[in-house]
């Protein structure tokens, strides 16, 4: 649970008025999202070579992938409701990393790799998708980029540690089971790095009075 401090933070006037708009923006972010990939599983692109990919033999393996998934997500919950300041600066570089990943998926078409076992995500089905299985959704990597992205967040050494172990293992299970190309999971980490520096330093740009407080 969120303690005192945190509590008064979220309650004051300059915090909330940062934290609202972001609320909205991601809420947004994300309905214009869930719109853009139904539209990129209608579109056409490339098939790229891959070394890496021709090299692994294509194994399911979704059910681990979501236990790094969603334990990370879990823990990350937890964590950032004990500090507001992090919250916010977590959700707007989220925001930013959905907006640079429309770009980055608009301007680089591809078609999924031929072995592809699709990594059926339940919440991604039900609500972002409709219904439809994505498999174009590829360059970059959404899921090794939100991970990478918390523990860019995290303060302490030992979530830090937590979350770059679950990044490192989601994206071996996409590769495993041939999801991405290597290349959609090598750049995602650095997609990440620049959306949360570019966040971090609008907060240093524009503080808010309670910034400091964690």
């Amino acid at each position: 649970m969120p303690n005192s401090d945190s509590i008064s933070l979220y309650r004051s006037a300059p915090f909330l008025k940062r934290l609202l708009p972001t609320l909205v923006f991601l809420v947004l972010s994300l309905a214009v999202f869930a719109r853009f990939i139904t539209w990129v599983e209608r579109r056409p692109g490339v098939v790229l070579a891959d070394p890496v990919l021709a090299w692994l033999p294509p194994t399911d393996v979704t059910w681990l992938a979501f236990a790094f998934i969603y334990c990370a997500i879990v823990v990350a919950i937890v964590y950032l409701i004990r500090h507001p300041g992090r919250l916010l600066l977590a959700l707007q570089s989220y925001i930013l990393l959905v907006v640079v990943r429309m770009a980055a998926m608009y301007l680089l078409p591809l078609d999924p790799p031929a072995h592809m076992i699709p990594l059926v995500d339940p919440l991604v089905e039900l609500f972002g998708s409709g219904g439809v299985t994505l498999s174009r959704d590829l360059f970059f990597s959404g899921h090794t980029s939100t991970l990478f992205l918390l523990a860019l967040t995290a303060v302490r050494p030992q979530l830090r540690v937590l979350f770059l172990v679950c990044t490192a293992c989601v994206a071996a299970c996409v590769l495993v089971q041939h999801v991405h190309y290597t290349i959609d999971v090598v750049a995602a980490p650095f997609f990440a790095w620049g959306c949360f520096s570019a966040a971090a330093w609008l907060h240093t740009r524009f503080p808010y009075p309670a910034q400091k407080a964690k």
